[in-house]
């Protein structure tokens, strides 16, 4: 189980936060230490914290919660600081209140997070949910692959430059619900985006939705729809309907609500029928990765998850003989009947 790792300099961070901050922003970290000051600036990496003679940035994987005296941060706009009540959790992903901007910029908050996933049988999508390099697609974009590759779409001023992560491993699968573990192994400079899970946020018929992928390999789209029902059964299992459009390449990318929290994985939708389209729920991806263990992909069985093996033959090619019923006569009592071929 991954831990979220802490750098070693909580004795100065304690000394320096209660040493004339007036601010009441508080800033809890994963191992329990609480650090006041006024939370400058917020992004998917880091937090910069003012402790009224010095800047500390704090790496977002050591920070537990955020508790804000204000709405806002002071000084600080949405697109800077933007996720409140973020929870690390020790099953790979995070949670957080993010406030509501335009489409345009959360494009810009979560495109960096959303990759492409690339095999030798074909393409699909995917997103990062903790900064050591994890992330989430559906098991049939990795199905019986075990070379795979990820591009990470890095915004560099106005434009976009492509970094390709080769040597992906998979983690886990699970084959039922659709939904395969990667990970890719980030440089120690390279910062993650990495997306929130929308835990226990309420899914309705109605509300606006978007996605972000890479239909038919086209990089970086986005749609945007609503949830048609937030509960359609498909298979045995219950799936977000969305009037998102999902098309092939999308596989495995990362259904929004309008605040930039995952609720859903795209994985499917009828290319004759426009409109109608389907994600799995974030409950079935939190239930994936709290029991990963029980998925952890194996090597030598690539759809690992569950197996079943062919009946042997037999060997006889003769008709089978069959037994008949049993005599009435008194000799073929209980415990002493007879039977013949």
């Amino acid at each position: 189980m991954v831990r979220q790792r802490l750098v070693g300099v909580w004795g100065f961070v304690l000394v320096a936060s209660v040493a004339g901050v007036t601010a009441a922003d508080e800033v809890v970290l994963v191992n329990g230490t609480t650090i006041a000051g006024d939370v400058m600036k917020e992004t998917p990496e880091a937090i910069f914290v003012d402790l009224g003679h010095d800047v500390l940035k704090l790496p977002m994987k050591n920070v537990r919660e955020i508790h804000r005296a204000d709405p806002m941060i002071d000084g600080a706009s949405e697109e800077s600081g933007y996720a409140q009540n973020v929870t690390v959790t020790e099953d790979l992903y995070r949670t957080g209140d993010l406030s509501p901007v335009p489409l345009e910029e959360q494009a810009k908050r979560l495109g960096e997070g959303v990759v492409l996933v690339r095999s030798p049988g074909g393409l699909g999508s995917g997103f990062i949910i903790h900064e050591d390099g994890y992330l989430i697609t559906n098991f049939h974009v990795v199905e019986n692959e075990t070379d795979i590759s990820v591009n990470i779409f890095r915004q560099d001023g106005q434009a976009f430059r492509k970094e390709k992560f080769e040597d992906v491993r998979i983690i886990a699968v699970n084959p039922f619900v659709d939904l395969a573990l990667l990970k890719l192994e980030p440089p120690d400079d390279f910062d993650l985006t990495v997306t929130h899970v929308a835990e226990g946020r309420p899914v309705r018929e109605g509300d606006a939705v978007f996605a972000i992928g890479n239909p038919l390999g086209l990089e970086r789209t986005i749609s945007k729809g609503i949830v048609s029902k937030r509960n359609r059964a498909q298979g045995g299992l219950t799936y977000i309907q969305t009037t998102t459009q999902i098309n092939p390449g999308n596989s495995g990318g990362p259904l929004f609500n309008a605040n930039g929290e995952v609720i859903g994985v795209t994985n499917m939708g009828y290319m004759m029928a426009e409109g109608l389209n389907f994600a799995i729920p974030a409950s079935c991806l939190i239930d994936f990765l709290k029991n990963r263990d029980a998925y952890a992909y194996d090597q030598d069985n690539p759809n690992s998850g569950y197996q079943y093996l062919e009946a042997p033959r037999r060997a006889n090619p003769d008709k089978p003989g069959f037994l008949q019923p049993p005599s009435l006569s008194p000799d073929n009592r209980a415990g002493n009947s007879r039977t013949s071929n």
